[in-house]
C-alpha cells in the first residue's frame, strides 16, 4: 500500500539515494535460522541524529521534522536534568546537545559503564520518546537507521588517540524514517509503512515529505575535495612491517590477537555514482547486510558486509523470564578465496576447517565475544549455537560461530550494542590492548570501518552489521578498507595479500562495469578436440558410464553408448561397412574383470579395424592382460578414494594424454584390481604412478590405444584435469599419425 506501490519500489529507492538522504538495507544471503531475504528503505527522513564526540545534533529535515523538534527538545532538557548532559539549545530546526565527560576508570562498576554518559544517551533517550509494544501494534519497523562510526569505541573506553582526524567526521549520523518501503522476497510480497506523529495540538498528517536534496558530485566536479588524491593510505609493502611489529607485541604477550587495516581509493566519475556501486556489489556479492545510505554531506556508504554485528529482539517463551531480550552474534574468522567450482570450493573448505591457525582466530574472537556478553547476560544463557559454520560468498569462504544470550532485565538493545564495541573480528584481544594497538599502527583513521549499520528499533528490537566490505564515498572518492585478523604464526606478506584480496570485489565494483561484453561477442569460435569426430563408448554395466559419456561430448564429439557384447561388436562393424567408421573406441569402466566382459575380443577387432581405443579402470586392466600383462589385487580395496598420481618421464613428453597437465594431482580411484608394474609387457609404457606404486595409466608404444585406471570423470579428479586428458586423448590418439 502507500505511495510507493511494490513492483519496482527498490529500484526507485536505489536512485533516488543518489540525490537524497535515507537508507536501503538489504539480505540477499540466506541461512536457515540466521539470515532471509528481505529489503527495507526509505527517502525524505524527517529527522537526523548526528554527533562527533561528546557534541550531538537533532536536525529536522522537513515540515515534518519541525512538528518532532518539540518533544525532541523536552526530552534532551530531562536528560540534561539528570546531569547527562551539559548543553542543551535549539536554533531554528536544530536542536544541539553536549554530553557531560565521563566519570573516572574505576569510579563505578564494569557493568554499569555501558550506562556511563555518551552520545547513546541521547539515542536511548530518543528509543524511550518514540518507544512503542510491537506485541500491541505489530511491527512498524519504527526506529533510527544509519550508521555507527568507529570512533564510537572511545565512548567505551578511553584510548589515547594518535591519528590525525577531520574534524567535521561524524561519528554517528541515525535517521528517524516515517515512510518505509518494505520487500520480504522469501514471502514474494511487500508493503510500506506510513507513519503519522502529533503532539500537543501539532502533528505530522498532510505535511509534506520532501527535504533538500544531497546530490552526488563526481571527483572532477566536487570542490570539496580540492583535487587531491592517494590511492592508498598504506604503501605498498609497509603493511608487512606493521605485522612483523603486532607479532613483537604477541610474543611479549601483550596482545594474542589484532585486526590491522589498510585503506584503498578510486575517483569516482558522474557515470559511476553510488547506485550504480550497489548494483554492482549486489549483484556481484549477496551478503546478509547489504546497504546503501546517503549520510548527506556529500557522503554515502555503500556495502555488502557478511558479518552480523548485534542484533537484539524479545522473546516471549524463554527460560528466563517472558519478553526476555535475545542478543545474538555471528563472528567470522578464517577465510580463503573461492574455487572455480563445487569441487574447488570443497577442497578449500576441508583445508579452511582443517586449518588451526583459522580455527585458532575464530576461537578467540568468540570467547572474546562471549565475554561482551556475560557483562550483562543471565548468568548461563551465553551459549555457542553453532560452530565454525560455513558461509560462502562471491569471492570468500568463511567459517562463522553463532552465539547468543539473554540481557538481565536492567538493561537494553543499547547496552548490547555497546559492550561488543567493537567486534574482535575488527580489532583484536586483548580489546582495548588490540583497539589501542590499532590506533597507534594503522596509518589513517577508520571512519565508518570497522562501525555498524542498521536499525535500533523503538520496540526494543536491534539489527545491525559491521561495516566491512564497504565502499565509502566521500567528495567524489571511493574508499575501500580491509583489514586482517593477525596472530603469532601469522606470516606478513600473506596477511598484506588477504587485505587486497578482500577489498578486490569491492574495488570491481568501482573500476569495473558489467556492459561491456563486445569481446565476447567477437570472440573467435574454439575448436574442440572432439569436433567431427564419432566415439563408441562401450558400456561394461558401470554406474558411472554415461558421465563419462556427458565429458566426451563435452569435446565436441558425436558419442553413441553401446553395451558390451558380440552385439556391440557387429554393431560397430555395421558401422564399418557403411563407410561410417567410429574415431575412438572407449571401453568404460565397469565391475568384476575384463575377463566377464571378453574384453581381449574388443581389443582384437579394434586393432583388426584399426580404431584407436582409450580405456578408463577396467577399460586399462583389459589391455594389459590384452598384451601379456597380469592384473593383481589390492590389499584394501579403493573405492570412492581421492589418491595424488605423478607423472612418469614418459607421460610428460610431448603426445601423452596428460600434455599441459601438472606432473602431480589428485584422481579418483574405484579399483581392486590393478596391472602389475613389474609384469608389464614391453609393448606397454606406464605414464603414471600412484603414491604407493600403483600403475595410474598406461599407452602402447606402437598403436593408439591408452588408458587410466582412475576415473577422470569423477568428481574426486578436478574437471579440468578429466576433460583435459580425454580432449588429449582424441588429438594423440590415431592410426594416422602412425
Amino acid at each position: 500500500s502507500g505511495v510507493w506501490g511494490s513492483e519496482g519500489a527498490i529500484e526507485r529507492l536505489v536512485d533516488l539515494l543518489d540525490h537524497k538522504r535515507g537508507a536501503l538495507l538489504t539480505s540477499g544471503y540466506e541461512f536457515p535460522g540466521r539470515y532471509a531475504r528481505w529489503s527495507l528503505g526509505f527517502v525524505n527522513p524527517p529527522l537526523e541524529i548526528s554527533g562527533t564526540g561528546s557534541r550531538c545534533k537533532i536536525t529536522a529535515l522537513n515540515a515534518r521534522g519541525q512538528v518532532l523538534l518539540e518533544p525532541v527538545l523536552e526530552a534532551m532538557n530531562r536528560l540534561k536534568d539528570s546531569g547527562v548532559l551539559s548543553k542543551v539549545s535549539l536554533d531554528e530546526d536544530v536542536v544541539e546537545v553536549e554530553v557531560v565527560p565521563p566519570s573516572e576508570v574505576g569510579s563505578f562498576s564494569e557493568e554499569e559503564r555501558s550506562r556511563q554518559p555518551s552520545l547513546f544517551s541521547v539515542v536511548r533517550s530518543l528509543v524511550d520518546l518514540f518507544g512503542y509494544s510491537s506485541d500491541e501494534l505489530g511491527d512498524l519497523q519504527l526506529g533510527l537507521y544509519g550508521a555507527f562510526g568507529y570512533d564510537l569505541t572511545f565512548q567505551f573506553e578511553p584510548i589515547r588517540k594518535s591519528q590525525e582526524r577531520d574534524p567535521t567526521q561524524r561519528d554517528i549520523l541515525l535517521y528517524l524514517a516515517d515512510e518505509i518501503v518494505v520487500v520480504d522476497q522469501s514471502r514474494h510480497s511487500s508493503w510500506t509503512v506510513s507513519l503519522d506523529f502529533s503532539y500537543k495540538s501539532k502533528s505530522t498528517k498532510g505535511l509534506p515529505h520532501d527535504c533538500e536534496p544531497a546530490p552526488f558530485l563526481a571527483f572532477e566536479h566536487n570542490p570539496r575535495n580540492e583535487g587531491k588524491f592517494s590511492a592508498r593510505d598504506t604503501p605498498k609493502g609497509d603493511f608487512t612491517r606493521s605485522v612483523d611489529r603486532a607479532k613483537h607485541e604477541f610474543k611479549m604477550g601483550n596482545l594474542f590477537e589484532a585486526v590491522l587495516s589498510q585503506t584503498f581509493r578510486e575517483k569516482l566519475d558522474k557515470e559511476t555514482p553510488p547506485s550504480v556501486l550497489f548494483r554492482r556489489l549486489r549483484s556481484r556479492n549477496p551478503s546478509p547486510y547489504g546497504f546503501l545510505i546517503n549520510l548527506g554531506e556529500d557522503e554515502y556508504l555503500v556495502g555488502a558486509s557478511p558479518e552480523m554485528f548485534v542484533r537484539c529482539e524479545k522473546v516471549e517463551n524463554n527460560e528466563y523470564r517472558a519478553g526476555a531480550i535475545r542478543v545474538e552474534t555471528c563472528p567470522i574468522s578464517g577465510t580463503v578465496a573461492r574455487g572455480v567450482d563445487a569441487l574447488e570450493d570443497a577442497a578449500r573448505v576441508k583445508s579452511l576447517i582443517m586449518n588451526l591457525k583459522e580455527e585458532s582466530e575464530l576461537t578467540m574472537c568468540t570467547d572474546v565475544d562471549r565475554n561482551d556478553k556475560s557483562r550483562i547476560c543471565e548468568p548461563g544463557s551465553v551459549k555457542v549455537i553453532g560452530r565454525r559454520q560455513i558461509e560462502m560468498y562471491s569471492r570468500l569462504i568463511h567459517t562463522v560461530d553463532h552465539v547468543e544470550g539473554y540481557l538481565r532485565p536492567e538493561f537494553d538493545a543499547l547496552d548490547a550494542f555497546l559492550c561488543h564495541t567493537w567486534a574482535v573480528t575488527v580489532t583484536g584481544a586483548p580489546k582495548t590492548w588490540a583497539i589501542q594497538f590499532v590506533e597507534d599502527q594503522e596509518r589513517s583513521a577508520r571512519c565508518w570501518y570497522g562501525g555498524a549499520v542498521g536499525l535500533v528499533g523503538f520496540d526494543g528490537s536491534m539489527n545491525t552489521g559491521l561495516t566491512l566490505r564497504t565502499v565509502r564515498v566521500k567528495n567524489g572518492i571511493a574508499e575501500v578498507r580491509a583489514g586482517a585478523t593477525l596472530l603469532y604464526d601469522s606470516d606478513p606478506e600473506a596477511e598484506e595479500l588477504e587485505t587486497e584480496l578482500k577489498a578486490s570485489a569491492m574495488l570491481d565494483a568501482i573500476t569495473s562495469n558489467d556492459l561491456a561484453m563486445e569481446d565476447t561477442v567477437l570472440a573467435e569460435p574454439v575448436t574442440k578436440a572432439g569436433d567431427g569426430k564419432s566415439i563408441i563408448l562401450i558400456d561394461h554395466e558401470d554406474s558411472f558410464v554415461h558421465t563419462l559419456g556427458n565429458y566426451l561430448r563435452q569435446t565436441g564429439a558425436d558419442v553413441m553408448t553401446l553395451r558390451s557384447g558380440p552385439s556391440a561388436l557387429a554393431r560397430i562393424q555395421a558401422l564399418i561397412d557403411s563407410g561410417k567408421k567410429p574415431d575412438m573406441v572407449v571401453l568404460s569402466p565397469g565391475p568384476g574383470s575384463p575377463k566377464d566382459f571378453e574384453l581381449s575380443t574388443t581389443l582384437s577387432f579394434l586393432e583388426k579395424n584399426k580404431i584407436p581405443g582409450f580405456g578408463v579402470c577396467l577399460g586399462l586392466q583389459g589391455m594389459v592382460e590384452h598384451f601379456g600383462g597380469e592384473l593383481g589385487v589390492l590389499g584394501y580395496p579403493l573405492h570412492g578414494k581421492p589418491t595424488p598420481i605423478a607423472l612418469t618421464q614418459s607421460g610428460q613428453n610431448s603426445g601423452s594424454i596428460f600434455e599441459g597437465l601438472p606432473e602431480q594431482f589428485d584422481v579418483a580411484r574405484y579399483h581392486s584390481l590393478y596391472g602389475l608394474n613389474e609384469k608389464m609387457p614391453e609393448c606397454l609404457d606406464v605414464t603414471a604412478l600412484s603414491e604407493d606404486g600403483i600403475v595410474m595409466a598406461i599407452k602402447h608404444k606402437t598403436l593408439p590405444y591408452a588408458a587410466v585406471q582412475f576415473h577422470p570423470e569423477s568428481i574426486l579428479t578436478s574437471p579440468k584435469h578429466g576433460m583435459k586428458i580425454l580432449q588429449n586423448a582424441l588429438k594423440v590418439l590415431s592410426y594416422e599419425c602412425e
